[in-house]
């Protein structure tokens, strides 16, 4: 089994600003702020959270294949 990755890298999609950020484990994140230009992202359509939509790793839930919390 692999180790479940804790940290991501959110990159905006209005200004392209890239931070490294900690994934919670107990729950979904829907809500982030560009620390760069004030964006609030959230998921894209079909997406569970923003990790999911705009980060280089999958949440946490998504990569132990148990779904997200919607």
């Amino acid at each position: 089994m692999n180790a479940i990755q804790l940290e991501s890298i959110l990159t905006c999609p209005q200004c392209g600003f890239a931070k490294k950020e900690l994934m919670p484990t107990n729950a979904c994140q829907f809500y982030y702020e560009c620390g760069n230009c004030g964006a609030v992202l959230r998921p894209k359509p079909g997406g569970c959270c923003v990790f999911c939509s705009y980060g280089t790793v999958m949440c946490p839930p998504i990569q132990q294949k148990n779904g997200c919390c919607h």
